[in-house]
């Protein structure tokens, strides 16, 4: 059975800087890849966006007028 996280916080604790500091990295490092996979889906995702902008399938507001409806909506 795995240790809960309030008994691997009270094991860590006790560890000197330099292992905590390795642990700590370590950790850290676990969560880049979902990071990376997120950041290389959200790249796909502003690719495509502008490539539709240029290609002039999708509409674009002015500031004014999207400022305008929000004060709209709130009033």
């Amino acid at each position: 059975m795995l240790a809960s996280l309030k008994q691997i916080e009270a094991q860590a604790i006790r560890l000197d800087a330099e292992e905590r500091a390795k642990l700590a990295e370590s950790m850290l490092e676990s969560l880049r890849s979902p990071i990376e996979e997120v950041e290389k889906a959200w790249i796909k995702e502003i690719e495509e966006r502008v490539a539709a902008y240029d290609r002039g399938d999708v509409s674009t507001d002015t500031a004014e007028d999207v400022f305008a409806q929000a004060r709209r909506l709130t009033q």
